[in-house]
Formats: structure tokens, C-alpha cells, sequence
């Protein structure tokens, strides 16, 4: 019975070729259970793929190059009556093959459960990985010759040429400026976004999620350091301009009440998922990641705040942990096909130079990750530093017994660079971003930023206190 469908279905597309175009996204050779027909829909495929007639002698003629084919076995197949309705018997096919795989699959869980020098987590790493790969009905590819990656990378080519050379290929940064540096965080790509603390590496990539959500992609989120929900008041402060402050103390005004409802109507449906666990193993993320991928095919993308908060698998030296976290991170990226932000820590001894700007020596338990990444993003804003010195010396000051007068003045905004350390398809270099604290915000330092004026008007409101409004932007804001 499954060979004749088998024989419908290939008899189907000798009667109409232009059937193969909806076949091809759908069945794989080794979805066929009889042998001559996994080798006769290969040939299709071969002809279909180099523009050649998918006929009798065109198929004899490459079967003796490539999988072998008998004109008995052909003439079986031509000899079946072609099918209306093949995607329903292609559908049968398939579903009998996944059958099939499940069924070895269940011997693979015998002979590895069976083994005792394996791991119990890294057993059910590896049978979670064969699942997926069923499940998503993952071909198992073996080495791929010049001619077909070429005729890809042209199909690549023409695609882009299409677009308009459009520069934008991958996921979109939410910045205009990165954009143009990176062309989009692309599928595969394991980025590192990398800062000391108070830097502002979370609202970055909070910023960056929130893109990815306004332009339709889903957005895995795992926070090791903080709750979801002050996940989502930063991007609410963000996405309404309401102050984070504000929003923490829900001292709103009623524009402002109506503003937030409208944002969290909008948040509700955004295809965003957040995992705050505190702990978190390598494995254990892949097989959360799998699963919600397979659950929401349109995740188009992962982050993880922050790389090293995460745990080895094993008791292993931590450089060890962290090179085995970020080669995984890298797989996982290329298995789903998703780019994955890695939030990171940077040593503390940059600190001490005379220009703090982070290299790629400055990452922290560096290890591999440095090698595994596809991108290497430095978040730095000097402003942060000059009030950190300026505190230092009025301390100073004050213990000789001196007055210090600074004419350091904290800004609500300020300029925020953003270092390309490492780009492995692109130039390296900086980027200009303006960092709006208040709403903990980056945007482009080109784009119009809502007016200060307004911003300290609300606050003024807000906490009936008496605010000067900005001269110059020079005027001391509230650090948030």
C-alpha cells in the first residue's frame, strides 16, 4: 500500500513537473520507503534543480551517474495512475516516514540509556536533539558539492538583488546606524553584547527585542539576573517615554494611564516569551529553546542576560564552563537558525587605564567566546566614568577637609558608543547612539529625542517638586 502511494505521488509529477515545486519544500528522498522510488524522486530533484526535462529518458540518464534505476521500476511508476490531490498522499509519506524515525528513535533510547559511561544530561541532550530533528523534519545532509553551494550562493545573490540592495538582510537592530555597519543580526549569528555594569547592555538589547517584536518576529528572552516583570516595565518605559521611576511607583498622570493601557494592549499580543529562571544549564536552554521554537516557528530570536550567570554542565574548571557555554550557544544558533544575543561581563581591570573604551581582551573568562562569536558589541558611555571620577574626588575632598566644586552636569541624555569589536562578515568600528535614562532608551544619535522640556514638566507634576527647565540640556537629572 505505502509503495504504491509512493508510486502516485512520482507518477503525479512525471504527468505535471511544476508539482515538484510544492513537493520539494515538503519530502526528501529518504521520506520514501521503497528504495527505486527515494532513488527516482533524487533524480527529479537533480533535474529539477538544473532546469532539465523530468521525463523517462532523462531520468534513466542520470540514474547512472548518481542512484541506480531500472526501467522495470520506472515502468511501475509510470504505469500508476497520476493523483489529483498529491500533497494529501505527499502528506502520507511524510507522516509514515516520521513513523518510521520514531521507531529507531526508540531503539536509539535503549542502547544509549544502556551505556554507562554517558551522562544522564548528556543522553538527554542528545535524544532531545534527535527529536527536534524529527519533529521539524530536519534532512540529515552530507557533504555538499561546489556546484550546488554555488547555484545556492547565486540564488542568495539574485534574492538580495531583488530587494533593491536593500542593506538590511538579517534581523533588524532597531538602529539605524548599526544596521548600516552589521546589515541586521542574520540566522546563525551568535552576537555578544559586552559592557561593565550601569553601561546599559540590558536596555540595549531590550531595545533591540523590542524592534524585533514591532517588525513580527517572536523574541525568546532568558533573564538570569532580573524578574520578567522588570523586564517589561523597561519596555514599557521605553516603548511610552513614561519615566522608569514613574512607572516603578505607578505615579502616572491620566494622558499617561492612557498611554501605558494602549502599550500593554500591544505588549499582550507581542509573540514574546520570557524564561526568569535564576538558573540555567547550556542543555537545559537548548531544550527550552527547541521547544518554544517548535511551538512558535516565528521566534526569530533569542537573548540571554547574561552569559556568565549561566551554569556548566559538569564540575569543570569555570574558563572550561564558560567555552563550552558559548560553543553551545554558537551551535544552537546554526540549529535553529535564529541569531542569539549573549549579554557579557567585561574584567574589571579596564578600569584602570587612562582610556576605559572595552577591547576584546577585556572580555571576562574569555575562553572561546571571543572565537564562537559572530558579532562582539561593546556598549561604553564615558559619562558614566567622569561621574564616577568626580564622586572619587569630592570623597577625597572631603576627608582632607576641603570644599569640591564640580563643574561635571549629569544630562538626561548622553552619547552612548557602541564598539564592533569583532564582526565576522563586516567592517569593525563604532557607532554613535544617544542613551535616554530616563526611560532607559538608546536611539540613534541622528533621530529627534522627545523634548527634555516635556520630560521635566511631567516629572515636575509627578512629584510636585520645582524643576528648572533645561538650559542647553545642561541641567542635573535624576540618575535612573
Amino acid at each position: 500500500m505505502q509503495i504504491q502511494i509512493e508510486r502516485a505521488v512520482l507518477s503525479s509529477i512525471f504527468f505535471d513537473p511544476e508539482r515538484l515545486d510544492m513537493l520539494e519544500g515538503l519530502l526528501t528522498p529518504e521520506d520514501f520507503s521503497y528504495t527505486p522510488n527515494k532513488n527516482i524522486f533524487f533524480a527529479m530533484l537533480e533535474l529539477h534543480r538544473t532546469d532539465r526535462p523530468i521525463d523517462e529518458e532523462f531520468v534513466l540518464k542520470l540514474s547512472t551517474k548518481v542512484r541506480p534505476i531500472t526501467q522495470e521500476e520506472l515502468l511501475n511508476v509510470l504505469t500508476t495512475s497520476p493523483i489529483s490531490d498529491v500533497k494529501a498522499y505527499a502528506n502520507e509519506i511524510r507522516d509514515a516516514a516520521i513513523k518510521r524515525k520514531l521507531h529507531s528513535f526508540a531503539t536509539k533510547i535503549q542502547e544509549s540509556t544502556s551505556d554507562s559511561n554517558t551522562s544522564t544530561q548528556e543522553i538527554m541532550d542528545y535524544l532531545q536533539s534527535e527529536l527536534y530533528k524529527i519533529t521539524n523534519v530536519h534532512e540529515s545532509r552530507d557533504f555538499r558539492n561546489a556546484k550546488e553551494i554555488t547555484q545556492a550562493t547565486m540564488e542568495y545573490i539574485e534574492a538580495m538583488k531583488k530587494r533593491g540592495n536593500h542593506l538590511l538582510i538579517g534581523v533588524d537592530t532597531g538602529f539605524v546606524s548599526l544596521n548600516k555597519m552589521t546589515t541586521g543580526f542574520s540566522g546563525g549569528d551568535l552576537i555578544i553584547v559586552a559592557a561593565r555594569p550601569a553601561m546599559g547592555k540590558t536596555a540595549l538589547v531590550l531595545n533591540m527585542a523590542q524592534k524585533a517584536l514591532d517588525t513580527g518576529r517572536g523574541v525568546a528572552f532568558f533573564s538570569l539576573e532580573m524578574p520578567a516583570e522588570q523586564l517589561m516595565l523597561r519596555m514599557l518605559a521605553a516603548k511610552t517615554s513614561i519615566a522608569l521611576q514613574n512607572l516603578r511607583v505607578g505615579n502616572l498622570q491620566d494622558d499617561e494611564w492612557e498611554n501605558l493601557s494602549h502599550a500593554m494592549d500591544i505588549m499582550c499580543k507581542a509573540p514574546l516569551f520570557i524564561d526568569d529562571n535564576s538558573i540555567l544549564t547550556i542543555h537545559q536552554l537548548r531544550a527550552k529553546l527547541r521547544r518554544i521554537k517548535s511551538r512558535n516557528p516565528e521566534i526569530g530570536l533569542a537573548v540571554i542576560d547574561y552569559l556568565q550567570l549561566m551554569s556548566g554542565a559538569n564540575n569543570k574548571d569555570r574558563h572550561q564552563e564558560v567555552s563550552e557555554i558559548s560553543r553551545g550557544l554558537k551551535m544552537i544558533a546554526r540549529e535553529l537558525e535564529i541569531p542569539i544575543i549573549a549579554l557579557s561581563q567585561l574584567n574589571r581591570s579596564l578600569e584602570a587605564r587612562s582610556d576605559r573604551r572595552p577591547i576584546l581582551s577585556d572580555l571576562r573568562e574569555s575562553g572561546s567566546i571571543e572565537q564562537d562569536a559572530d558579532i562582539i558589541l561593546f556598549v561604553y558611555r564615558d559619562a558614566v566614568y567622569k561621574l564616577k571620577d568626580e564622586k572619587e574626588k569630592e570623597e577625597a575632598a572631603k576627608k582632607e577637609g576641603k570644599e569640591y566644586k564640580s563643574d561635571f552636569v549629569v544630562k538626561n541624555e548622553e552619547t552612548a558608543e557602541i564598539i564592533i569589536g569583532k564582526q565576522r562578515n563586516g567592517p569593525t568600528g563604532v557607532v554613535k547612539l544617544m542613551f535616554q535614562k530616563h526611560c532607559t532608551r538608546f536611539v540613534d544619535a541622528s533621530e529627534t529625542s522627545p523634548s527634555l522640556e516635556v520630560v521635566y514638566e511631567q516629572m515636575a507634576d509627578n512629584t510636585q517638586t520645582k524643576f528648572t527647565p533645561p538650559q542647553d540640556d545642561k541641567v542635573e537629572a535624576p540618575i535612573i
